[in-house]
């Protein structure tokens, strides 16, 4: 049985100028020691998603509108609010983009990190701030018996992205979701972050769920990748194969525009136009505005998820085409 099931889950916001179909109709699983990595430009869905999975969804202006979550084999979105709450942070856990955002800047790190033991497990404050103390210790933090004290203005960014890390792993959760965990990260702290989480996952054992837009940081570290568009997963393999051959034009897109030593010199790929509003999907496929094997049955007739390989799906009509190209 998958630790985690999504099922036809859809999710909208109601604004001034009509309702934005943030997330629509998506399907994905992921199982214990499993790290599947979404992927898409902003706007797309993805972190929209991962919030509705957490409960943290803001409703309004949100709704989830249709599907199942499905968490260990129990439908969190028609599970009591109190028995939710149990759940989130026990069994799931979340690392956020932004940690200085995330974290309370005026209660020190150690209070923070101790706040989960407190809450859950009922511990003291010296227990919960030795809980703390090794936290910061397993995921690093040097000194971190005289740091447990400090603000959050007070570490780095990558620091701080550490303590959302131990913050996360605190009640040793069954899934963790990673929310852009080395935005704003020099390159060298990305790898040490990433190689960080892929080293605790494997220790937990935990499911993974890596958002992000950048393909590099997912090549070594996830086992499959679901690509996101206007609300839609367009995409979906194990990494390997999707990187030998995408069997999407977005996807192609986006590896094509990754900088690579052997085309040193010349101009790099983009992928032409912007994403469309959500308050105004085109008809048909979402991405025909921006596709180069875009035709006119693509404006008319919205792709379905096509099954094209073993463990590959793709919402492209002319998918076979991608597949005989290489």
């Amino acid at each position: 049985m998958s630790l985690l099931e999504v099922r036809d889950l859809h999710v909208e916001f109601g604004t001034r100028d009509g309702t934005a179909q943030a997330v629509r109709g998506i399907d994905f699983e992921v199982g214990a020691g499993e790290t599947l990595a979404v992927l898409g430009e902003s706007g797309s869905g993805k972190s929209v998603s991962a919030q509705a999975i957490m409960g943290i969804l803001d409703m309004p202006p949100g709704r989830i509108t249709g599907g199942e979550i499905l968490f260990q084999g129990r439908n969190l979105l028609t599970m009591p609010p109190e028995e939710r709450r149990r759940v989130r942070g026990a069994h799931l856990a979340m690392i956020f983009q932004d940690a200085l955002s995330a974290l309370n800047p005026v209660l020190t790190v150690g209070y923070q990190l101790g706040e989960m033991y407190r809450v859950h497990q009922g511990a003291s404050r010296r227990e919960a701030r030795a809980k703390a103390v090794e936290l910061m210790e397993r995921v690093r933090i040097p000194g971190a018996a005289q740091r447990v004290g400090d603000f959050p203005h007070q570490f780095s960014g990558g620091m701080r992205q550490r303590i959302m890390i131990a913050m996360a792993l605190a009640l040793e959760p069954d899934l963790i979701i990673a929310d852009e965990p080395t935005t704003a990260l020099d390159v060298t702290v990305q790898a040490q972050v990433m190689d960080l989480l892929a080293e605790l996952q494997r220790e937990y054992n935990m499911g993974l769920i890596l958002i992000t837009h950048d393909l590099g940081v997912v090549a070594d570290v996830a086992d499959k990748i679901a690509v996101m568009y206007a609300g839609r997963i367009v995409e979906t393999a194990p990494v390997r194969e999707l990187y030998r051959q995408p069997a999407h034009p977005y996807t192609k897109g986006l590896l094509d525009s990754i900088p690579r030593l052997d085309r040193k010199g010349q101009e790099l790929y983009a992928i032409r136009g912007l994403p469309p509003s959500l308050l105004a999907i085109p008809e048909g496929c979402s991405f025909n505005p921006r596709c180069p094997m875009a035709r006119e049955y693509c404006r008319t007739e919205d792709p379905p998820l096509y099954d094209v390989a073993a463990e590959r799906a793709s919402a492209c009509h002319f998918w076979r085409e991608m597949f005989d190209a290489r």
